[in-house]
């Protein structure tokens, strides 16, 4: 990261202290609610606990459900059982290495490291908006903090920052874009223009749900592209009408510093632009690399042209975190050795090395999880349940358009409380998946409305670090700006994207518009009648 962004992260580390300030009493119930939780990992070790203890009761009861695609009595099986604890020991190292988001997680930041220590990420972030036109300034400032999102935290560390350096520079309220550019990469997790390393860590995610009940059920990396698209337009609408009708008003007109002195650190360099030209050229050889390998004749590796079942594209799809990796790799090096970043391989080396260090709380959250999915796995109870459920659900005859908005609500709520949104889907897809699979909804979608309700909640939530950042940020410019201020600038965003989200995955899921490439809304669990 370069000196810009280490100056915004001295910033926030020397501010990042929450003011006392005048706030609503809901939103304080909340925020000592969310600081009296303990870590997701113990939350996680309390639900493993509770999990055996209900299968025990389970087992002694004799609960069982009918597998409506074998016809099999599924029975629950006592997590205390002589077979199952006996499983928990000795496959305990397969259970957490063979948890499927973790290797793609892993693949993809290697190379996502790369491209972020030679300072590739940052530049492109700079140069998205030295040029900014005036009168789209809102709207290319929320789309380019949806993408910005794909490079974790530097996001909020250094493009929310930069977002209000030139909305000084452009005689705009530098707080207006500040809550532009956080609004737009607190959202990127479910509405953005390109798939990333989340769309391959929840869907991941997914596929454990799923197969509970297909086995053979496979995750599509891009399963969500065309919903995320969707998202992405809607909420920029949405997003840019608020911004300039209800947020702009409140700030009213910006009379302080224009911030063109700031500018200094947003204008590229000669070399950095040197840089990004020849990081472009490298994207757009690996970009012909993986045409190549799904279209050269006679050698397509990436494509299946006499596929068995599935679709031919599939090996493709599989392919994502391998070539996203190696697009990250590639353009980062190539950046870094023009702009001098990264002198020998061994830089390459330590950049991965250090950039994996962001995700090492994730691989401690992981192990958790991983078991937590796999012993509801042995228990039986998800499909008993998904079953169970399905069956009330149906008897209820509400339509999926009204059900998956019900789930992204219940994943709104739950956001307060658990802040990864990784973690509250693990928790969440062995039930939910193969409930709305029995109901014929297709896990893609079901992880699509998911992702809604956990996003829209992340400009307001009390657990999102990045709330208390961004209002740091905003007491550059305004000294009294405190957390109610905060809120009440990002209350309406989030409400207006709630309800903007919940109609669109209604109508989405009405009219069956794909979700994405080979990822229709329905699906029919392969064997059910």
């Amino acid at each position: 990261m370069d000196t810009g962004a280490c100056t915004w992260s001295a910033l926030a580390m020397s501010g990042a202290v929450e003011p006392a300030g005048k706030r609503s009493r809901f939103l304080d119930w909340v925020e000592r609610t969310g600081n009296a939780l303990p870590d997701p990992i113990f939350i996680f070790v309390a639900i493993i606990i509770l999990l055996v203890i209900v299968s025990v009761i389970g087992a002694s009861a004799g609960w069982s459900a009918v597998n409506p695609v074998t016809g099999e009595t599924l029975a629950a099986q006592s997590l205390l059982s002589e077979a199952n604890i006996q499983k928990l020991f000795v496959e305990m190292p397969r259970t957490y290495t063979g948890f499927a988001p973790l290797g793609f997680a892993l693949t993809i930041m290697l190379g996502a490291a790369v491209a972020e220590k030679s300072g590739l990420l940052t530049a492109l972030m700079r140069a998205s908006l030295g040029n900014a036109p005036k009168s789209i300034l809102v709207p290319m400032v929320f789309v380019l903090g949806m993408l910005a999102t794909h490079a974790n935290d530097a996001a909020y560390m250094v493009y929310v920052p930069l977002a209000g350096i030139v909305f000084a520079a452009a005689g705009r309220h530098p707080v207006l874009g500040l809550i532009a550019g956080f609004a737009g990469a607190a959202v990127g997790l479910a509405g953005n223009l390109f798939p990333g390393q989340y769309d391959v860590l929840l869907l991941g995610i997914t596929e454990t749900g799923a197969r509970l009940l297909d086995p053979d059920w496979t995750m599509n990396p891009l399963g969500n592209w065309y919903f995320s698209i969707g998202i992405a337009v809607v909420f920029t609408a949405v997003g840019w009408w608020i911004l300039e009708r209800v947020i702009a008003p409140r700030l009213g007109k910006w009379d302080g510093e224009s911030g063109v002195a700031d500018l200094v650190g947003v204008v590229l360099s000669a070399v950095e632009k040197k840089g990004l030209v020849w990081a472009g050229v490298a994207a757009l050889c690996v970009a012909a690399l993986a045409a190549a390998l799904v279209m050269w004749p006679g050698f397509t590796p990436l494509y299946n042209e006499n596929p068995t079942e599935g679709q031919p594209i599939t090996p493709f799809f599989r392919s994502i975190a391998a070539l996203l990796f190696l697009l990250f790799i590639t353009c980062g090096w190539v950046y870094g050795a023009v702009t001098g970043s990264i002198k020998t391989h061994r830089n390459v080396v330590a950049m991965m090395v250090t950039g994996l260090e962001i995700i090492l709380p994730y691989l401690v959250l992981i192990f958790f999880a991983a078991h937590f999915v796999a012993m509801f796995g042995w228990s039986n109870l998800g499909p008993i349940t998904a079953i169970a459920g399905a069956d009330q659900l149906r008897a209820m005859a509400a339509p999926p358009a009204v059900l998956l908005p019900v789930l992204a609500t219940m994943s709104a709520w739950l956001d307060f409380l658990i802040a990864s949104g990784s973690a509250k889907w693990a928790a969440m897809s062995p039930v939910a998946t193969p409930m709305l699979m029995l109901l014929e909804v297709s896990p893609e979608m079901t992880t699509a409305a998911y992702r809604v309700g956990d996003t829209v909640t992340n400009l307001i939530s009390p657990l999102n670090p990045y709330v208390v950042l961004t209002m740091v940020f905003a007491q550059r410019y305004v000294p009294s700006f405190r957390l109610g201020t905060m809120i009440a600038m990002t209350l309406p965003l989030a409400a207006a994207f709630y309800v903007a989200g919940m109609l669109l995955t209604a109508v989405w899921v009405a009219l069956g518009i794909p979700v994405g490439p080979a990822a229709p809304v329905a699906y029919h669990v392969p064997g059910l009648n």
